[in-house]
């Protein structure tokens, strides 16, 4: 689910909530030693997701926020920021030239250079909450 938090909205914060979980807390955060990502610059997105997009030749950049069940991707168009909401269980990230992360038939590419390395261990960081949250709820796949 995509939604456009240029603005402050109290409904949207619910669902935010709803679905990826509150947000850390400030000493949750200094113990994990950061919960966000630096800025990445998108380098492709999946059709559906252009409109979120800049349409002149503009640089657009995307940032990810970790939540408890949940990730953020925070994508600047302009002076419009939208957010796309993805709960742990339908999260996939590739590493194939570059990053990218999948979900819900969409997908952002992100472009492989030096902030994307710098990265890396935000990344690291994301899979192993994710692990965490598949081991609690059991979602898993068994291979008997």
């Amino acid at each position: 689910m995509i939604l456009n938090t240029t603005y402050s909205n109290k409904k949207h914060d619910e669902l935010i909530n709803d679905l990826v979980g509150k947000p850390f807390s400030l000493w949750q955060s200094i113990t994990m030693r950061g919960i966000g990502s630096k800025r990445m610059i998108i380098e492709e997105v999946s059709p559906n997701m252009n409109q979120y997009l800049n349409t002149v030749s503009d640089v657009n950049y995307a940032n990810l926020e970790m939540r408890p069940v949940g990730v953020l991707v925070r994508i600047n168009k302009g002076l419009k920021n939208y957010t796309w909401i993805i709960p742990y269980y339908k999260l996939a990230i590739h590493k194939s030239n570059g990053s990218s992360i999948h979900a819900e038939g969409k997908f952002i590419n992100f472009r492989p250079n030096a902030n994307l390395r710098e990265n890396k261990a935000f990344f690291d960081k994301l899979l192993d909450e994710k692990v965490k949250y598949e081991v609690e709820y059991h979602t898993l796949p068994s291979f008997q």
